[in-house]
């Protein structure tokens, strides 16, 4: 046995053991938060077990009757010991800290019963929505509860033995002070994890674990399984590893890893780094979440589908389409913007999958995504079955290079009866900025079957830029509630999940059922005009200096019976034309033509003016000594024009100790480009410049100036 690493804890807000169970659950149903190398995790089943001790030796195949009575098989609650241990079977309920870490678990409700509710254990251990529950094992399907309670048998049987080749912590489980009328005193979990699929990686097949819970003792173990011979699973004698909470005394707890000798623990760099790595960098993450008092504002990522078949169609995507990196002719980003749509697609694909099942369907559904852009995500999904196509204001360069196969529009929408879709099955407003609002607006009066997704980004209202409302919240999730609240007022039972995208918003909206029947459509419809309408009203609304002002008194009373000044104000607004009732007047849809509203079109010779004018400005408010050409250049002494302990020029000898200690940041200086432009430090700064004419990717003097090689392939193409 082994020591990892420990880290003393001081609980003054207590939040200990709830906060370290909570903790456990994001490793348990999350790996991937902690180890990039994994895409996810299932679990495949759960039951209380009892101790070895109380097990004995090896149980028969009849054993299991009565500690089995708790646990679960379809992702259902259980019965008998595990009935009110605050288990949700969906694993969306109520979530708990470190959103950002994507931590899907209950904060403080789900706590168990007899002497777990006295010390606050959590108890949602978030199953998810899973199809498969079948494990297959050897030649044939072993459902999961049998799998797990065989293992557990062999398991128990096998460390009653007094030769067992087992670490000294594997022989405590639920040894001290186990209240006798909890028999069935330890919880036994089945996962299953998912590697991601990585070139020089020989084996990504998914791995299970036999995980055991002893809640009184403050002990989570995982014990690897392997398959033998015979295609029966059983518990590996290495790479055993256990998360221990202790209390010291008082508000002291400490948190810590044991593991099997280093002799039995083999790295293979993908499910099992190495000891030091459990030591540090998981252990850490565990610590800081254990005693972590900010709350959630968001999902856990890909809570509504199954993160088991996402990693599996991504990854299939991802190689399919990973040309189009190479071909990109848009300005942008081409790495983030095809493999984040790539993502997307994947999750329409397994979201519209799953939709398919639950309803019985067996045609593809359709969609229309408005504003969409590039149309590359237009491109994945009809290249993958599904008819639809992309309209957006303004065309793009890539759209030539898709073929006959994707059809993409060119066309301004308004929220009028002209761009209703009546024959379409889903809606998709990926960045859909001003169009995002009316989104669901149009899905639901298009049909009552018509569904919709919508990944909102930039803020816009149904007239105009959105304005905040709540200083209390962040002004990102503050719109994502008000899309909601728009979903909600069209009729939608929304829900909300967090994609698995390369971007700060990534949180989606979708609203894929109806609150009402059919027969009371004239109804709803009256209440989305009047909601639509009475936010027109709060136009007047800047900004929230103080809590609740600037409030629209108008905005939440949608569902009374309109009086007649709405009614002429609504009536005034929804205007005929030719191609029908318009739903807000004064709608402006994005021009055809973007405008460049950045420095980016300014005339040279006045940016040139306006930077001399700033750096003259920090330089003559500092008296540094000028700096001496013949010192070290490390020397600190370069003039940076500091001004109110601020704003300065920056140190590019500073920059690159910064790449250095943040490889993320990438500034990448194109060898086409290298000294065909004279550096300005050089010519204007009166210390020069800071680097040396070797590491100065600028030419220092017009003899070091070299032509632009990509002025010559545009001369001789």
């Amino acid at each position: 046995m082994g020591l990892a690493g420990a880290i003393a804890l001081r609980d003054s807000a207590s939040l200990l053991p709830r906060g370290f169970w909570a903790a456990v659950s994001v490793w348990l149903e999350k790996p991937q938060v902690v180890n990039k190398r994994l895409s996810g995790s299932r679990i495949e089943a759960e039951r209380r077990v009892p101790a070895p001790a109380v097990a004995g030796h090896r149980a028969g195949p009849g054993r299991g009757e009565g500690a089995a009575e708790g646990r679960t098989g379809d992702g259902g609650k259980g019965t008998g010991a595990q009935e009110g241990r605050g288990r949700t079977g969906d694993g969306n309920g109520e979530r708990g800290t470190g959103a950002q870490e994507g931590r899907g678990m209950t904060g403080d409700g789900g706590k168990g019963t007899g002497v777990e509710e006295g010390r606050g254990i959590a108890g949602d251990w978030g199953q998810g929505r899973e199809e498969e529950r079948q494990v297959t094992a050897g030649d044939g399907a072993i459902p999961p509860p049998t799998m797990l309670e065989a293992l557990w048998s062999d398991f128990s049987g096998m460390i009653a033995q007094e030769d067992c080749e087992m670490p000294a912590f594997i022989k405590e489980l639920g040894k001290e002070n186990q209240p006798e009328t909890d028999a069935l005193g330890l919880h036994a979990v089945l996962r299953t994890l998912f590697p991601k699929s990585h070139p020089h990686h020989c084996s990504t097949a998914p791995r299970k674990e036999m995980v055991i819970k002893d809640t009184f003792n403050g002990t989570v173990t995982f014990l690897p399984l392997e398959e033998n011979d015979e295609g029966k699973y059983q518990v590996k004698k290495c790479n055993i590893y256990q998360i221990r909470l202790t209390h010291t005394k008082d508000d002291e707890w400490s948190v810590s890893i044991l593991t099997s000798s280093p002799e039995n623990w083999v790295s293979d760099g993908i499910v099992y780094p190495k000891r030091t790595w459990l030591g540090n960098e998981l252990l850490s993450k565990l610590a800081k979440w254990s005693t972590e008092e900010k709350q959630s504002e968001f999902k856990s990522t890909l809570s509504l589908i199954s993160v088991a078949k996402y990693s599996r169609v991504y990854q299939e995507l991802k190689k399919k389409y990973k040309e189009m990196v190479k071909v990109w002719p848009e300005v942008t980003d081409p790495e983030k913007f095809v493999y984040e749509d790539v993502a997307i697609a994947t999750y329409l694909l397994i979201l519209w999958e799953e939709e398919r099942a639950e309803k019985g369907l067996s045609k593809k559904q359709s969609f229309v995504d408005l504003g969409c852009g590039n149309g590359l995500l237009v491109h994945i999904l009809s290249n993958e079955g599904y008819p639809g196509r992309g309209i957006d204001v303004r065309r793009r360069k890539i759209w030539d290079m898709y073929g006959p196969q994707t059809h993409l529009e060119e066309c301004a929408i308004r929220p009028d009866d002209s761009y209703l879709f009546p024959n379409v099955d889903w809606l998709i407003g990926n960045h859909s900025d001003e169009l995002t609002p009316w989104i669901p607006v149009i899905a639901a009066r298009s049909s009552y079957s018509c569904c919709y997704f919508v990944l909102p980004c930039c803020f816009f209202d149904f007239h105009g830029k959105y304005n905040r409302r709540q200083s209390q919240k962040t002004q990102y999730r503050e719109y994502l509630d008000f899309v909601t609240e728009v979903g909600l007022e069209c009729g939608f039972s929304v829900e909300e999940d967090c994609l698995r995208i390369p971007s700060t918003k990534r949180v989606c909206l979708i609203g894929k059922s109806r609150t009402y029947p059919p027969l009371q459509e004239d109804r709803i419809d009256k209440q989305r005009t009047q909601y639509i309408n009475n936010r027109q009203s709060c136009t007047g609304v800047t900004s929230d200096k103080t809590v609740g002002s600037n409030q629209c008194d108008n905005h939440h009373v949608v569902n009374c019976v309109a009086d007649q000044a709405v009614e002429l104000e609504c009536a005034a607004n929804e205007t005929k034309t030719d191609g029908g009732r318009v739903w807000l007047s004064g709608f402006q849809p994005r021009e055809k033509v973007e405008q460049v509203r950045n420095c980016a079109a300014l005339p040279r010779d006045f940016v040139d003016v306006v930077v001399l004018t700033v750096a003259s400005l920090l330089l003559n408010a500092t008296q540094e000594k000028p700096w001496d050409h013949t010192l070290d250049v490390h020397l600190n002494t370069w003039n940076k024009g500091v001004l109110n302990g601020r704003v300065h020029i920056r140190d590019w000898r500073e920059e690159k100790l910064s790449k250095r200690t943040k490889p993320e940041v990438k500034r990448r200086f194109s060898a086409e480009a290298f000294k065909t432009r004279l550096c300005w430090f050089f010519i204007h700064h009166p210390d020069g410049c800071s680097l040396t004419s070797e590491s100065c990717p600028y030419a220092h003097g017009t003899e070091e100036l070299r032509q632009s090689q990509i002025m010559k392939k545009k001369k001789h193409p």
